[in-house]
């Protein structure tokens, strides 16, 4: 089967690799030229463990190509996945002239039966748009080629994306004919061949699946950030009350963790879509609303934390950072924690010292120098005033803190994840403080 996949960002190069793995020929098309040229180069543009390795393979042995022109890879395509960007607009809502920009691509340029599935996470009733703008192009080049429309929507964590997509929980396509579903089932069962779980729904029920799970796992979030504030109020650990909850079967223990905020190119933007695209229907997302307050809060907890040991004067003081990244083995900071605490420091007047294992690159291109740039975490920390944690990469968990106590001017560290142990860390001279505790 020979498919096409537009778009070469995460959702899309990841995709579109992981289905040469499984042998399908794949051609990835991005109108950015520098990006394709980088990939032709062998050069991978995002940060995923074990993307670059794999692209490199498949490229090499002829099943995944790239190019910046879709028109020419459409009449031997059976599939076309729309994997671009959706953007929110300042309103919250979803950004769809993309989207719309390949179905017009698309309408003008399909020669035979091809499917058209929307991979990218988009509003209910965007389908029916791509239909539309697709039937438009073929009433004016004056012919009646066949074409589907689908929904696919991705569930792939960051950091964990190639398992994600490899062995999948579930897949789930949104169709209107018998012939779609057939091929989407054909070009899917090689990466379910163990526990074969293709969920086909109606195309509206596909597009408010992936909305619905983000937001779901948002509340779940932000649920317990507000929990635990109230532990720190009335003296209660939110560790403990987390196992407590978690060991509940109708709750699980699965997105329960306290800590600064979530982040991210989903679950911001999709909590923002979903309640705009509930305000255009006349109806109001009172949890989500909420949901969206409580996570913009939280991302202040750190810094504020953190002026109660300076009697809210961070003036000259120097502030080290550790994580950058909204989560660990990811160079993504869109909607991250550690933005807005920067933000929040330099206001302040404080100097800012920062390191993450690999995002370093990106934060220099999204705030430029106004931050130094650590070595390495021992350098980060060097005569500091304090150690904000903000991201729990594996290599921060157990540092030698020896060396830290003796580097930093003042051995405060403020945990914003919960990965460090209290007791510990007071036994060892720090001050310490953490959330929900």
């Amino acid at each position: 089967m020979n498919i096409a996949i537009v778009g070469t960002g995460y959702v899309g190069l990841v995709s579109g690799t992981c289905f040469a793995e499984m042998g399908v020929n794949v051609t990835c098309v991005d109108i950015d030229k520098a990006k394709i040229d980088m990939l032709l180069d062998g050069k991978i543009p995002i940060y995923e463990p074990g993307l670059e390795q794999m692209v490199l393979r498949n490229a090499s042995e002829g099943r995944l190509h790239f190019t910046t022109d879709l028109s020419s890879v459409l009449p031997d395509v059976d599939i076309v996945f729309s994997a671009v960007g959706t953007p929110p607009d300042e309103d919250g809502s979803a950004d769809l002239k993309y989207v719309l920009a390949v179905a017009r691509e698309f309408g003008r340029n399909i020669e035979k039966y091809t499917i058209l599935v929307t991979k990218s996470t988009v509003p209910v009733g965007t389908a029916q748009k791509v239909k539309a703008v697709v039937r438009e192009e073929l009433d004016k080049r004056g012919v009646d080629i066949p074409f589907d429309v689908a929904s696919n929507p991705e569930f792939l964590k960051e950091g964990a994306a190639i398992k994600d997509f490899m062995s999948p929980d579930r897949v789930v396509v949104g169709v209107e004919s018998d012939r779609a579903k057939e091929m989407m089932s054909k070009l899917y069962r090689p990466f379910l061949l163990n526990n074969f779980r293709v969920i086909f729904t109606d195309i509206p029920s596909a597009e408010m699946i992936k909305y619905a799970a983000n937001s779901m796992l948002a509340t779940r979030i932000s649920f317990m950030n507000d929990i635990a504030n109230l532990c720190e109020i009335v003296g209660a650990d939110v560790n403990m009350v987390r196992k407590g909850i978690g060991s509940d079967s109708r709750i699980g223990n699965k997105f329960l963790y306290a800590g600064c905020g979530y982040g991210g190119s989903c679950f911001p933007k999709d909590v923002k879509a979903l309640i705009k695209t509930a305000e255009c229907k006349g109806y109001k997302m009172r949890v989500l609303t909420a949901v969206e307050e409580v996570n913009e809060l939280q991302k202040r907890v750190v810094f504020e934390k953190l002026l109660r040991f300076f009697d809210g004067d961070l003036r000259g003081r120097t502030i080290a950072i550790w994580g950058l990244s909204f989560k660990p083995e990811t160079d993504d900071m869109r909607e991250a924690t550690s933005l807005v605490t920067i933000d929040l420091l330099l206001s302040a007047g404080a100097r800012v010292r920062v390191y993450d294992p690999v995002a370093m690159d990106e934060c220099r291109r999204r705030i430029g120098d106004s931050v130094e740039y650590a070595a390495d975490m021992y350098d980060a920390v060097l005569d500091a005033d304090a150690l904000l944690l903000l991201t729990e990469w594996k290599l921060f968990r157990l540092p030698s803190w020896g060396v830290v106590s003796k580097t930093m001017k003042r051995p405060l560290v403020i945990d914003g994840r919960n990965i460090y142990d209290a007791d510990e860390m007071t036994s060892l001279g720090f001050e310490y403080a953490c959330i929900g505790k």
